[in-house]
């Protein structure tokens, strides 16, 4: 059976160095993997350092390969921000201009007043830039005393609200959430993140159920032009919350990234055609935004293990890419995401690797997706001819 089929992996937050800009975003000196690396004395990834991740960035216990299994090259972002969102829209070809808003002294009254008005919340505890992990722990005792749910954002464009399941029931936050992307989309905030969680005084746990209700993005994504082309899109992880379910065939909720591996090789061995979209990730909730290397490297290694299952399900003429959406760095001070240059490796079975370089957008991925498939691309370069030829 002649299979066309192409998987993009995103290690979520899984940056490799420092953008030129990074000052302007207080993220000088940033390098996700080569800093996680140093601070856990080493890594023991032997799968990705044989497709090349030690070209990309020093990282200790992954040198270079001298002759690469696969293509390597590192993406820099052009749209301003370093959000999910705005990194993932940017690989579908949507290039943003100007930043999404953000909230460093919480939200206004007008906002939080139509939120309470229209969902008939009895009020919100928080309002303000918090760990989530954290703020749970803080107000969680008092959520439940009085009803009210934990609203917070971040140094990106969120509006999070966090219950604990007891309380609020699931649907009823999943609701409050839709209510809260209406009142927000004036306001361009990317995204309405539902935080339920469960336990004790203490002892709160956030849970997968875990929900994103983002803007629809702006202009129409190559995942849009793949579906007009009857092109199958399955969207595994928070994939098809972050493009507001546009372009998208099929959804597979994940449970962490050890689930959305498997489900990612499983889908391989039913799926004849068309573009797998995976995104891992617990390297940004689990461990990036709580400054946990040793985590982030377990989940690293997690990774290493988890590819061959998948790379071996590819045959000649189908590609796979692994690549992330911003930096997360964990050693540094600051809890929030880093603006970074992101990993690019690419899989080509049979063609062997060589090295794509830096490219100057994340769309350069996207239009390679579009040429691969056979449809039109607005921005980017195509490396297409460069792992196939």
């Amino acid at each position: 059976m002649n299979r066309r089929r192409l998987v993009i992996l995103v290690a979520d937050s899984a940056g490799c160095g420092a953008l030129p800009d990074a000052a302007a975003y207080g993220d000088e000196g940033s390098d996700t993997l080569g800093n996680t690396s140093r601070a856990v004395g080493g890594l023991s990834l032997p799968v990705l350092g044989r497709m090349g991740l030690g070209h990309l960035t020093a990282i200790q216990g992954v040198p270079p390969d001298p002759a690469p299994a696969a293509f390597h090259g590192r993406m820099a972002e052009r749209s301003e921000g370093k959000d999910t969102t705005t990194g993932h829209w940017e690989m579908m070809g949507v290039v943003l201009r100007e930043g999404l808003r953000t909230f460093p002294r919480g939200f206004p009254p007008e906002i939080l007043e139509a939120f309470v008005r229209e969902t008939g919340a009895p009020g919100v505890l928080g309002n303000t830039v918090a760990s989530g992990t954290v703020i749970i722990q803080e107000l969680g005792e008092e959520h439940q005393r009085t009803g009210k749910p934990i609203v917070y954002t971040s140094a990106d464009s969120v509006f999070q609200v966090a219950a604990h399941t007891d309380t609020v029931p699931l649907e009823t936050l999943y609701a409050w959430c839709r209510t809260a992307r209406r009142i927000l989309d004036p306001w361009r905030v990317a995204r309405v993140i539902a935080r339920p969680f469960v336990g004790t005084p203490g002892e709160y746990a956030r849970t997968y159920d875990r929900k994103d209700f983002s803007m629809p993005p702006p202009a129409p994504t190559v995942l849009e032009r793949l579906v007009e082309a009857g092109v199958p899109v399955v969207g595994v992880g928070k994939i098809p919350d972050i493009f507001d379910r546009r372009g998208i065939t099929e959804e597979i909720h994940t449970a962490g990234n050890a689930d959305g591996l498997a489900r990612t090789a499983a889908l391989l061995d039913r799926v004849d055609r068309g573009l797998v979209f995976v995104n891992l990730v617990d390297f940004d909730m689990l461990y990036g935004h709580r400054n946990d290397p040793a985590g982030y490297a377990r989940a690293l290694e997690e990774l290493d293990r988890g590819l061959p299952a998948i790379l071996d399900r590819l045959g000649p003429g189908e590609l796979l890419a692994l690549t992330a959406d911003h930096g997360c760095d964990p050693t540094t001070p600051s809890t929030d995401h880093s603006r970074e240059y992101v990993p690019l490796l690419v899989h080509a079975p049979g063609r062997g690797g060589g090295d794509l370089g830096t490219r100057a957008t994340f769309a350069d991925l996207g239009a390679t997706v579009a040429e691969y498939f056979g449809v039109r691309a607005e921005v980017g370069t195509s490396f297409l001819p460069e792992v196939t030829r």
